[in-house]
């Protein structure tokens, strides 16, 4: 009994160490580190048309985390952090990754600027 379960965990471990469950953010891939990783992918501006009057003074944050890629909980979506800003009209988007061991804890945030 105890001869699986140290093989599922040794199984998890080289799963977590090998890349596999670090590259599970909506951002995209991002760089990690063994230990703790935190980075931050900038999106050029959202608008489409000629009249670039969108001032980006509102900003609205939602997250997502991970344990193990065994438990995951939140919503990252844009449209959470919009209406976390209170924001109507996106000027751009950013993600913030942070991983901790490896993919012992993974977390997304998707930060939105507005008005």
């Amino acid at each position: 009994m105890y001869r699986k379960l140290i093989s599922a965990l040794f199984v998890i471990a080289i799963l977590t160490v090998s890349g596999c469950a670090t590259n599970l953010y909506p951002g995209g891939a991002t760089p990690s580190g063994m230990l703790i990783s935190s980075t931050t992918a900038t999106s050029q501006a959202l608008s489409l048309n000629t009249d670039s009057t969108i001032n980006p003074s509102k900003v609205g944050e939602a997250s997502a985390a991970a344990f193990l890629g065994l438990f995951g909980f939140g919503n990252s979506s844009v449209t959470a952090a919009m209406i976390d800003g209170g924001i109507t009209t996106v000027h751009h988007v950013d993600y913030r990754n942070t991983s901790v061991l490896s993919g012992l804890f993974l977390q997304t945030t998707t930060i939105v600027y507005g008005e």
